[in-house]
């Protein structure tokens, strides 16, 4: 098994780390943070200085993890482009374009891969993470055309490791999606719970469960939320334009005619859509990894919504939704 190399311990990195461990890898670690790394040290975790950190991903050839905030990559990735400038690499910041675009400008000689482990909770640091954070979540590797291949592999098997499956798309296909699914939420939920804290002392002593679902993800941190919805800029103008869009009509027929039919309607939909994907059957296809056409072959089996669920030597196997299936 390949050994990992994880540059930041806090909930997702530290997360990798344990769970690279726990699936039997040799892993270690680095971080800027002196209380996660003596969080991590303590709990037992071999966690050293950047540079030694990097050296030793080179002597073992091993997977290099890049999982810092997005406004710290570029640092990082300039020590890596120093120390380790041929490593595999991949990452699990939140959104792939601009880290893509980070790597092919700071360490354009390093294999890489993006990734993004669609798992979490809205506490941070050391402390908070998990080895089972990522038990049956997707993690996306990115598919890009100038993608490394080894790198890919390597990212898509320690995902595996981890317990997670792998859905195969563009950082392009990933920002846009994410930008729906996680970081329109963020700016909803902000919304809401100032909303919520403008109605004084009697709406707060009201809240029940849809407030503190609504607004759960407002618990985390402020500049990781900020990194993340900033770093995505233009996929979430496009979504929160569309939530605009949704939002002015509802008020539109409420104030005309009292009515919000439509606006309930959609939503109703838009969960009865998420609750059937998530119980759909699905049929099982092999990819071959040594195909000329394999990235694109991924691509198309990610935007379909399928995943890879584990490799036999060089052929992927992968579930993909069975549209046939009532």
């Amino acid at each position: 098994m390949r050994s990992v190399c994880v540059i930041g311990l806090g909930l997702i990195g530290g997360s990798v780390l344990r769970a690279a461990v726990g699936a039997g890898r040799t892993a270690w670690g680095a971080t800027a943070s002196e209380p996660d790394a003596e969080a991590a040290a303590a709990s037992g975790f071999s966690v050293v200085a950047l540079e030694d950190a990097l050296r030793r991903a080179v002597a073992e050839d091993a997977l290099v993890v890049v999982a810092v905030p997005l406004t710290a990559v570029d640092q990082v990735l300039r020590k890596v482009a120093e120390v380790a400038p041929e490593c595999l690499l991949t990452d699990v910041v939140s959104v792939k374009t601009p880290v893509a675009e980070a790597v092919s400008r700071y360490a354009p000689t390093v294999r890489y891969a993006g990734g993004h482990p669609m798992a979490g909770t809205s506490s941070s640091g050391w402390s908070a993470g998990s080895a089972e954070l990522f038990q049956g979540a997707a993690w996306v590797v990115t598919t890009d055309d100038d993608t490394d291949l080894a790198a890919w592999r390597a990212a898509a098997d320690l995902a595996l490791d981890c317990g997670a499956h792998v859905v195969p798309v563009s950082s392009g296909e990933h920002d846009a999606a994410v930008a729906r699914i996680s970081h329109l939420p963020h700016v909803l939920a902000a919304v809401l719970a100032a909303c919520g804290a403008d109605g004084g002392p009697l709406a707060l002593s009201l809240a029940a469960g849809s407030f503190g679902d609504g607004t759960r993800v407002m618990g985390t941190r402020p500049e990781l939320v900020l990194a993340m919805c900033e770093g995505n800029r233009a996929a979430l103008l496009d979504a929160v334009d569309e939530a605009l869009g949704r939002l002015g009509a509802a008020r539109g027929a409420l104030a005309s005619t009292g009515a919000l039919r439509a606006t309930v309607q959609a939503g109703h939909e838009g969960r009865a859509a998420l609750d059937a994907r998530r119980g759909a059957k699905s049929i099982r296809v092999m990819v071959d990894l040594e195909d000329g056409d394999v990235l694109e072959e991924l691509s198309l089996i990610g935007a379909d919504g399928g995943r890879i669920v584990g490799f036999d030597g060089a052929m992927a196997i992968a579930d993909v939704p069975n549209t046939a299936s009532p």
